[in-house]
């Protein structure tokens, strides 16, 4: 079994080459990676998230956050005129999981559940709530800041310099894409990577907005403007190291020792997901956003968790002083 300092520089390793690559063929990389390395982390973290009851009080929790997951997905694909509704469901399962992780008394719950709908109800009010919860909250939050906060906190555990060297490593390669802004890269988007990206474009145009790094008149200008690579390079990044982490992490997590049938369940369906991927991309988007949103749903419970122990964390190291 590897030790934590040996797991802390491999995912060193693994950053700076994922972030090298994305620096020259980010839109590429991204596509591989969401294509390749998505499908199987989906399948593994869920079957890891379930033998661990996924982090809550409720021995069903999951099946309210998995009915959430479908209502969406069907508004996703057959929308009203109504879109904030998508970014409710995704509102809702997120603050709900608060109380599925704090709280076991069914009265206490029946109530926040109520109080819950109706914050959902006033965040409706803000300009900018689409932006943050339907599209930011599940992308490149879940895979950044939940990450980073992932590795936050182990780190704050094992209180090892390799594990602090990772988090500040992260930081730095996210940050080098937006010090290190070259004009003759030379770096053409082709057409049929443009095709296979356009259920992305919403991300990178508003993330561009978001860091007021341009004033694009037109979603197609994330390909053929600067500030357009310089994001597509931080999400690609951001995506490959996500997945990569919690592959590297596999002698810790032990998300691998599972029944036999599980595991050659879940390679078949990896296999075909690639496949299909391969065929045709935009279909295996499609035919694996299910799988991708419940895997962020049933996260959110886990998320809570995280960010709690790091505050437990803190404490000590103040009871320590």
């Amino acid at each position: 079994m590897m030790t934590a300092n040996k797991i802390n520089y491999i995912n060193i390793g693994l950053m700076i080459v994922s972030c090298i690559v994305a620096f020259f063929i980010p839109f590429e990389l991204f596509l591989f990676s969401y294509g390749v390395l998505g499908p199987l982390h989906y399948l593994t973290e869920i079957g890891w998230l379930h033998k661990k009851n996924y982090f809550t009080k409720g021995k069903y929790d999951f099946v309210f956050l998995t009915i959430a997951c479908v209502i969406l997905f069907y508004y996703t694909f057959y929308p009203s005129k109504d879109h904030l509704i998508v970014a409710d469901l995704i509102a809702f399962s997120f603050f709900i999981s608060i109380v599925f992780v704090f709280i076991k008394d069914m009265l206490y719950r029946i109530v926040l559940t109520v109080l819950t709908v109706l914050v959902v109800g006033v965040l409706n009010n803000f300009s900018d709530y689409f932006i943050w919860v339907g599209i930011f909250l599940p992308t490149i939050i879940h895979v950044f800041i939940f990450t980073w906060l992932f590795m936050l906190y182990g780190v704050m555990k094992e209180r090892s310099f390799s594990g602090f060297l990772s988090i500040i490593v992260l930081i730095i390669c996210a940050a080098s894409f937006f010090i290190i802004q070259p004009s003759g890269l030379n770096y053409n988007v082709t057409p049929i990577v443009r095709d296979n990206y356009k259920m992305f474009n919403l991300l990178n145009f508003n993330l561009i907005h978001l860091f007021h790094m341009d004033s694009l008149t037109q979603i197609t200008d994330i390909f053929e403007r600067n500030s357009g690579f310089v994001i597509m390079r931080l999400v690609a990044f951001a995506y490959t190291y996500h997945y990569l982490n919690w592959f590297s992490k596999t002698s810790v997590i032990k998300w691998h020792q599972v029944p036999k049938k599980v595991l050659i369940t879940t390679i078949v369906l990896w296999i075909g997901s690639v496949a299909v991927y391969m065929y045709d991309y935009n279909i295996g988007v499609r035919a694996l956003f299910f799988l991708s949103f419940l895997h962020v749903f049933l996260e959110f419970p886990l998320n809570f968790t995280t960010v709690t122990g790091i505050g437990k964390e803190l404490m000590s190291f103040g009871k320590a002083k």
